[in-house]
């Protein structure tokens, strides 16, 4: 049986922290949400839900401490710079290593990490710096598990991004090979396996899980999409070259895709503990199209 005590959640106002916010407080669990600013839309939509807000930031361990204070576990997600050029590896580790010890410091019981799937070599898919973070946790003495997240589906919603997300005119390009399983998961399903190990810490202790909950080319996703919407949407394979262009990490990530086979979560094995895993087409029925007709600014045609 858990502790009544909170749990919290880092990173809340974004994607897989609001997500996880949201499960624990529909499951009843209490959630105390570390934010940077509580004015904002996003901090009042959590403390409307029911979540506890506190104010902090991952470059001031004091305020990390204070807000680990009086919680049982940490929803674990550092906040990660990211350019063209690569990830800020060194100010994740920095960061979530910060909340490790914040929370060992004060008697917190568990953390629950979430990262990135793996790929073959860390140097050059961005996970180095989750890598050191999963080490710190493993030395901590604390109770903790690891999800590491493929794709989100949520990413054909990305604006501006040099790759993923749908244009204006229906081309979703990325470094995905158009003819291969493209592995994804919708951010309620990681919100979904983050609940399961903070309601059982520990059988969930030292676990590591690949998560993915759907693996369907690109080429039929935007087939998928276009019947769901109505609109066409297309699939262009970026090539190395221009991979290479946008930045040195995307090059290197573009050869890895095609020398490892891209990301390997047992969706079998996924399904098992969690049954309603969401695949592409769920996800459009569960508001994924309207978000994304949205997005283009477009309606969908009457039928």
């Amino acid at each position: 049986m858990t502790s009544a005590l909170p749990v919290l959640i880092t990173c809340a106002t974004g994607k897989q922290g609001g997500a996880t916010a949201r499960r624990l407080l529909t499951d009843g669990h209490r959630v105390r949400a570390l934010v940077r600013d509580p004015d904002s839309p996003a901090a009042h939509a959590l403390t409307t839900a029911g979540a506890e807000l506190t104010v902090g930031d991952f470059d001031d361990p004091s305020s990390l401490r204070a807000a680990a204070t009086g919680t049982r576990a940490v929803f674990l997600v550092p906040p990660a710079d990211y350019s063209a050029q690569g990830w800020g590896e060194g100010a994740e580790a920095r960061r979530g290593t910060a909340m490790i010890d914040a929370a060992r410091a004060v008697g917190v019981e568990q953390i629950v990490f979430t990262g990135v799937a793996t790929m073959g070599d860390a140097q050059s898919w961005g996970q180095q710096g989750k890598r050191q973070i999963e080490e710190a946790m493993a030395a901590s003495g604390l109770r903790y598990t690891v999800l590491r997240p493929v794709r989100f589906m949520e990413n054909y919603l990305l604006h501006g991004s040099p790759v993923d997300g749908i244009r204006a005119g229906g081309e979703h390009p990325h470094m995905f090979p158009a003819d291969r399983p493209l592995q994804m998961i919708a951010l309620d399903d990681i919100a979904v396996f983050a609940a399961l190990a903070f309601a059982d810490p520990e059988s969930w202790h030292a676990r590591t899980l690949e998560l993915a909950g759907d693996a369907i080319t690109p080429v039929d996703a935007a087939a998928t999409i276009s019947a769901a919407i109505g609109h066409p949407v297309h699939y262009r394979e970026v090539t190395e070259e221009e991979a290479d262009a946008i930045g040195p990490q995307l090059g290197d990530t573009w050869r890895l895709i095609r020398e490892t086979g891209g990301w390997h979560a047992d969706l079998s094995a996924l399904r098992a503990l969690h049954p309603e895993l969401t695949s592409l087409r769920d996800w459009l029925a569960r508001g994924g199209t309207q978000r994304i007709l949205d997005r283009l600014g477009a309606t969908a045609p009457a039928r």
